[in-house]
């Protein structure tokens, strides 16, 4: 039976290869169950911030067209795994002749 849409290069490469896969064993697949559910699981707490950065924060979020408090948590989740970096390291890569 031919499929009813048109498969991108990733999705037929995975296509293609899908008999190189194996099952992993019971026990990996419940440590990455236990991973998963590890990585969902929330813990609410109370944060107090200048009324201004708030407002900022907010006006933000309302153009990404999410909920501002969405963006704090994603903000925190990326200094936490270091992915924000210093304003002067994104500068010198839009510098030339340095």
């Amino acid at each position: 039976m031919k499929p009813k849409y048109k498969l991108d290069k990733e999705e037929q490469w995975i296509e293609d290869h899908a008999h190189e896969y194996v099952p992993v064993s019971a026990a990996e697949k419940h440590r990455i169950d236990m991973d998963f559910a590890q990585m969902r699981k929330k813990k609410a707490v109370t944060l107090r911030i200048n009324i201004n950065d708030l407002g900022k924060i907010k006006e933000k979020a309302d153009k990404e067209g999410l909920p501002y408090q969405t963006l704090i948590s994603s903000v925190l989740h990326k200094y936490a795994d270091n992915q924000l970096c210093e304003k002067t390291e994104t500068s010198l890569y839009g510098r030339k002749g340095r």
